[in-house]
């Protein structure tokens, strides 16, 4: 009887960790069809491409909840840093990056 209810215990601690996880979170396609991973790091999230010719290589990290964050992203293919923010929108995220706050450039992932 005690390990049902260690089991159900520990059951119920895993549902609660999953539905507190940020929606950010998880598996993204990018814009150009690559895999990149999104995981919590040192207080912010981590953008870490998992697949392609820079995988391996993390191209951003961003503060915030919800559906918006903000922080820098990378194009790793003209290593140049931008003043970035995403928006996600159940399985879609809308990732913006700006140079000077004025160019801007807006890409749309899907979450696996």
């Amino acid at each position: 009887m005690k390990r049902i209810a260690i089991a159900t215990g520990l059951v119920f601690a895993g549902l609660l960790c999953a539905q507190a996880a940020e929606p950010v979170v998880g598996n993204w396609t990018t814009a150009s069809g690559e895999t990149a991973k999104i995981a919590s790091c040192g207080g912010a999230y981590c953008i870490t491409l998992t697949t392609g010719q820079f995988k391996g290589q993390q191209i951003g990290r961003m503060s915030g909840s919800g559906d918006s964050y903000d922080g820098e992203i990378t194009d790793p293919k003209a290593e140049k840093t931008y003043a970035g923010s995403a928006e996600v929108n159940g399985s879609k995220m809308k990732l913006t990056g700006c140079a000077l706050k004025i160019f801007c450039k807006t890409q749309n992932w899907t979450k696996q």
